[in-house]
């Protein structure tokens, strides 16, 4: 059966959908921030990538749910963000929150840094008690969004094991502060991303960001600074009314108004770096993986979210359960084995073995404007509007916005 077999042609692949044999046409991702941000400082190799003016200071602000492709399409509303885009990068595959964080602040593709999703199944080597469950890598959580908390069943410290960028920097004597929610402290996220040691300014509002920043700024240092900041409601508009719904351009104007007032108070020698975690489409049709029998055949778990899912088979299965998915969702959705999606580097050039054998034994990546929802398990997740996370243009494509001081 053909989910889509009732569209007409022209509908059933997304024209603007960007596969991994196009993403040499954006060769930077979120995974060459820092990087370029440490060169910038005078700590870095001087490895390639996105051009960052050097000075003492730099800010990264990381603005949940920005896409390029959505900003260029609302740019009347954000004139500041569209003038002082310097180039556009990929979010990196899946082009999730989790996911995303963790690319940015290792440096490194979620092939190396081992958060390969909105949820998935880490292997034994992580766990310290219990059975092997799926952990919600967004929330921290065993099985769901609202499972029992994972931190003594998945310690950050084993899932994330490799050194990244950001710990680099602090190495070399950058102070470092970070600018988020206060509840985000202590979580299992905050503990796997960001493992440099810094000064933790709780904010949550626009003003609240602007003014720590800005007070972390203007204090006398004789240190280089990196100061990473984080707003999340342009995402949350976009999951609940759509991208490019009125309560979603509310948000973009408020950041708007952000990143401006930032980059008319910079400090001197002191560079604003804007991006996104990945970008966002509206879901037009939805296939209930919850309400179809053969796509749950033979399965021991599936993880991941609406546009990307791992699906673990039970022993044997594995063929069994690609070819269910495979024949069931036809133009839906590409449906690969774990070897093929690591063969065409889905999660980047390199995959350490002990990530690998997170990957579903079928990862399969939604095509379009459908999604692959689970009505039973997450009942939430499944009554959204936007969805991310797929290889469409407007989920991976993010701003990177310069402004110095």
């Amino acid at each position: 059966m053909d989910p889509l077999a009732a569209l007409p042609a022209s509908e059933a692949v997304d024209p603007l959908e960007l596969a991994p044999a196009d993403w040499h046409g954006y060769p930077h991702t979120l995974a060459d921030v820092l990087p370029a941000a440490s060169v910038a400082l005078g700590v870095g190799s001087g490895a390639p990538g996105p051009a960052v003016p050097p000075g003492d200071s730099v800010v990264v602000l990381l603005i949940d749910g920005l896409g390029a492709t959505l900003l260029d399409e609302y740019a009347d509303h954000a004139p500041t963000l569209r003038a002082l885009t310097s180039t556009t990068l990929r979010a990196g595959f899946p082009a999730t929150t989790a996911t995303s964080i963790l690319s940015l602040t290792a440096g490194t593709s979620c092939g190396v840094h081992g958060i390969i999703g909105y949820s998935f199944r880490p292997g034994d080597e992580c766990r310290t008690r219990g059975s092997r469950r799926v952990l919600n890598s967004l929330r921290w959580t065993l099985d769901d969004a609202s499972g029992p908390s994972a931190l003594m069943t998945y310690p950050p410290a084993l899932v994330r094991t490799e050194r990244g960028s950001l710990e680099e920097l602090a190495a070399e004597g950058v102070r470092v502060t970070y600018v988020m929610p206060g509840e985000f402290r202590g979580t299992g996220l905050t503990m796997a991303a960001f493992r440099a040691s810094g000064q933790f300014l709780p904010a949550v509002t626009p003003d609240g960001i602007r003014e720590a920043v800005l007070t972390t700024l203007r204090r006398r240092s004789r240190h280089r600074r990196f100061v990473y900041a984080y707003y999340s409601e342009l995402d949350m508009a976009g999951h609940i009314h759509g991208p490019g719904s009125a309560e979603w351009l509310e948000k973009l104007r408020i950041v708007e108004r952000l990143v401006a007032d930032l980059a008319s108070e910079l400090t001197d020698g002191t560079t604003l770096l804007v991006t996104g975690d990945h970008g966002m489409i509206t879901a037009d049709r939805a296939i209930d993986i919850d309400t179809a029998p053969v796509l749950l055949d033979g399965v021991d778990a599936v993880a991941g979210e609406a546009r990307v899912r791992h699906v673990y088979a039970t022993p044997g299965s594995a063929d069994d359960v690609l070819n269910g998915w495979a024949s069931y969702l036809g133009d839906a959705a590409h449906v690969v084995s774990r070897e093929q999606s690591i063969d065409e580097e889905w999660f980047g050039p390199v995959v350490n073995d002990a990530v690998a054998q997170r990957i579903g034994d079928v990862v399969a990546v939604a095509r379009g404007a459908t999604t692959l929802t689970r009505s039973k398990r997450e009942t939430m997740e499944s009554m959204m509007l936007g969805h991310h996370g797929a290889w469409t243009a407007a989920e991976q494509l993010v701003p990177l916005i310069v402004a110095s001081g």
